[in-house]
């Protein structure tokens, strides 16, 4: 498993993950996933945080890639939790888009269901049943325009399940190759998989101390864009 360590102290590590990599098993209880690479690498994170978490505070869809920071002991998973919790860990994402939006930058705020193992945003539903949604907001920025597609910079203020995704198809601009929620539209040549990678990373993890990360797009999208 190609897994670049960005970062590691007695406390935390700061991974690259590629794309096509489960952060855990599934059902069908798969045995190359972050988890199995990062138990065999440090041992000592087995059973850190909540029962099956070994460590892992947040996870990144299967194809996403990009940066995810794993808690190496139990006060490190408490204190990285309580600051998602709090909102004050910031991610940014790099997702290549169908079409233009018409600004050059927006906020996103739609609640979100689960329905028959999918997101959606409630306004597709006729009904909202009553605690079954969950708030969310993503925000969004223009950084280049091609033909048929648009780069957008992403920040996810909550963390919801597919929420980046979820929220950039329902406002017309699915994710370019986003099987799941961009259905209607063909993935294009060239590309294999959704156009979506965590490339920023901040945590305040100590009073006075803020850990900053970037990472480039990996090479699979930054040849896409090449060819557009």
């Amino acid at each position: 498993m190609d897994i670049k360590i960005i970062y590691e102290n007695d406390e935390l590590i700061v991974v690259n993950k590629p794309s096509g990599l489960l952060v855990h098993p599934t059902a069908k209880n798969e045995k190359d996933t972050l988890v199995s690479w990062i138990l065999e690498k440090y041992p000592k994170t087995k059973s850190v945080g909540e029962q099956g978490r070994d460590g892992i505070v947040h996870r990144l869809d299967k194809e996403t890639s990009g940066l995810l920071v794993v808690a190496r002991n139990s006060d490190s998973y408490e204190k990285l939790k309580k600051l998602f919790k709090e909102r004050k860990i910031k991610k940014k994402y790099y997702a290549l888009v169908w079409g233009h939006p018409k600004e050059s930058s927006g906020i996103i705020k739609k609640e979100i269901r689960a329905h028959k193992g999918k997101r959606q945003t409630v306004e597709k539903y006729s009904q909202i049943e009553k605690g079954k949604t969950r708030t969310s907001e993503t925000h969004w920025e223009v950084i280049k325009k091609y033909k048929d597609f648009t780069l957008l910079d992403v920040e996810p203020i909550t963390g919801r399940t597919h929420q980046i995704r979820v929220h950039l198809d329902s406002v017309g601009h699915p994710i370019v190759c986003d099987k799941l929620y961009g259905k209607k539209k063909p993935c294009p040549e060239g590309l294999g998989r959704v156009f979506l990678h965590a490339y920023f990373l901040q945590i305040p993890f100590n009073d006075g101390e803020l850990l900053e990360f970037e990472e480039d797009l990996p090479e699979d999208l930054s040849k896409f864009l090449n060819i557009l």
